[in-house]
């Protein structure tokens, strides 16, 4: 230990800042000269643990005392995770009053328990560059907003007061590259617009329960792409203008999908979880990797109208999400196609099917692609059935004749 604290203050913030902040803090009690040394720390991190209401009014005390005289005059991240029911809501105000005048670069805060109001400063700190926000927070956004260094921003299951409040936060961030908005519920009639130049990476979640109206979707310089809307009601949705987009994962439950196709034909890599996909006339020629997530009344004559949609393909996989008692149900509309796409003749090398169920519809189905699969490198075939009916898929299959000789049959 005298070793150590030989060492110069610089470098031994630098290895606390190593440690957990609770076990940096603990330092203080070694010496006279530690005792204010964490104190330097510029990354601060607190909570990540249930609270007895004694523990957190001791956390209270502590961030209400300390927090303000921290030295650091840049606190380059805060992390404030509280799941009790004991904070106040002004607390958490003033938490974020100290730390965006100590000019923040990373702020996160999730406390799901009680809602409240960030402090309005937070909306034109200049120094902020990844904001996320978790839990019941009112997203509450006044009329000065100016966010410029702003690149990425997490919005889950934040209330949002107004259209026009989350509007004017979206729209003040000019640099904004990573945006997650998770909507879970919303007591009105909700528009989403997001018109972004810069943004890179977009994440959306749509819950069951939030009512949209509709959203657009207007991101040129996008690359990657998540959409999941379990909304059931129909609402427009108008997206274009994504170039350069490379991956995208879509699951939705609105049938109104024109736009959306029709914007992510440049994709590389897709994971989709929806019937109504594919069959307009798109075509999808840069897709070389395609998840399909099948559910229990999967119309799987889409398998066809994806793989014609899709002439240089190279992986394809089936991942079968279905509950228990569906499973001695018949997968619905298959027909075996009387011409072979493009793909399985020349461009397919690697096919998977996780929860595979053997079924006389899933064993026509890989045994078509086995078949018409001229470059197929491997087919690996996951199943959790019983040992004794895994041993007949496996010698059906088996048996089955295959269009590539150096295709490798793997079982799990």
């Amino acid at each position: 230990m005298d070793r150590i604290s030989g060492l110069p203050d610089e470098i031994l913030v630098k290895i606390m800042s190593l440690a957990p902040t609770k076990a940096a803090v603990s330092t203080s009690i070694l010496s006279k000269r530690w005792e204010f040394l964490w104190m330097w720390l510029t990354k601060l991190e607190f909570g990540d643990e249930l609270y007895s209401e004694s523990e957190f009014k001791s956390l209270q005390c502590f961030l209400d005392r300390n927090l303000p005289l921290h030295r650091a005059p840049v606190i380059e991240s805060f992390r404030l995770e509280l799941s009790g029911l004991y904070f106040k809501p002004e607390d958490i105000r003033m938490w974020v009053v100290v730390v965006v005048s100590r000019y923040i670069r990373e702020l996160e805060i999730y406390c799901p328990e009680k809602q409240h109001i960030l402090p309005s400063s937070l909306y034109t700190c200049k120094s902020l560059v990844i904001l996320k926000l978790d839990g019941g927070i009112i997203l509450d956004v006044p009329p000065m907003v100016c966010l410029p260094s702003l690149r990425t921003l997490e919005l889950k299951g934040v209330r949002v007061f107004s259209d026009a409040s989350l509007q004017r936060l979206l729209s003040n961030c000019p640099v904004l590259e990573d945006l997650v908005v998770n909507l879970y519920h919303h007591d009105n009639t909700l528009k989403l617009t997001i018109i972004f130049p810069s943004l890179h990476r977009l994440s959306l979640y749509i819950g069951y329960t939030c009512d949209v109206d509709e959203f657009v979707i207007d991101t040129p310089s996008l690359e990657y792409f998540k959409l999941e809307d379990r909304n059931y009601d129909s609402h427009p949705c108008l997206i274009e203008n994504m170039p350069k987009l490379t991956v995208a994962y879509v699951d939705v439950r609105s049938t109104d999908l024109q736009s959306l196709i029709g914007s992510i034909t440049s994709v590389k890599y897709l994971t989709i979880s929806s019937k109504a996909m594919f069959g307009d006339g798109f075509i999808f020629n840069h897709l070389e990797h395609l998840t399909l997530r099948v559910w229990d009344d999967y119309p799987w004559n889409v398998l066809v109208q994806v793989l014609k949609d899709s002439p240089n393909l190279r992986e394809l996989s089936c991942l079968s999400e279905m509950n228990d008692h569906h499973q001695n149900f018949g997968l619905f509309l298959w027909d075996q196609p009387s011409t072979v796409p493009e793909c399985m003749l020349s461009s397919l090398q690697k096919f998977t099917w996780t929860e595979y169920l053997g079924r006389p519809e899933d064993r026509d189905i890989a045994v078509y692609i086995l078949k018409n699969a001229c470059r197929l490198r491997t087919a690996t075939i996951d199943s959790d059935t019983r040992l004794f009916t895994k041993l007949e898929m496996i010698t059906e299959l088996t048996r089955s004749s295959r269009a590539s000789t150096t295709c490798e049959l793997i079982f799990y």
